[in-house]
């Protein structure tokens, strides 16, 4: 019998709590969470556990951060890159966030480091494709056009994978505020 299942993470940014979920149903069946694995995760066969999962971005976070969580009830079981963790706790656990300014805050930090990221991307993305647009009016030479259009395109991945989050995050909060 397999001992370890790898599976796709959907998209924490679009899909935080169905991802959580879904790990949740996943420990329900003895596939508990072990560790993020490239674009997904790690799970471990054991025992059922009727458990949930939680996410928090915090940067450089310390053993005073995951002191406060683990106070709260909930343990440490994994990060990405020391900046994206996820906890788990018993069902019915008091939420990690449980107020409106704190989820708002969370959502906040996540938004400027994503848009630090994809701003710049963005700004060559435009401008390459700017430089592509006046080739057609014959103000570029066309290899110059053609080197800029193939930047363009290198540029336009980057700033998918840091614009969407940006994007997402932005109407969380739209979302948060307004309701």
């Amino acid at each position: 019998m397999k001992k370890v299942k790898y599976i796709a993470n959907g998209g924490l940014a679009f899909f935080e709590e169905k991802e959580m979920k879904k790990l949740a149903e996943y420990a329900k069946e003895g596939w508990v969470l072990e560790k993020f694995a490239g674009l997904g995760y790690k799970l471990r066969k054991g025992e059922p556990q009727d458990i949930e999962y939680a996410l928090d971005y915090q940067k450089g976070a310390d053993d005073e951060y995951f002191a406060f969580f683990e106070a709260a009830g909930w343990s440490h079981v994994c990060s990405a890159g020391n900046e994206i963790h996820i906890f788990s706790a018993p069902t019915g656990t008091k939420p990690i966030y449980t107020d409106k300014p704190t989820t708002v805050e969370k959502y906040e930090r996540e938004k400027k480091q994503m848009g630090k990221v994809a701003l710049p991307f963005f700004i060559s993305t435009v401008v390459f494709w700017l430089v592509g647009i006046f080739n057609d009016l014959g103000s570029v030479p066309e290899s110059i056009a053609i080197l800029f259009q193939v930047l363009g395109m290198i540029s336009l991945i980057p700033l998918i994978f840091t614009g969407m989050p940006y994007l997402s995050y932005q109407w969380k909060l739209l979302k948060l505020r307004k309701g």
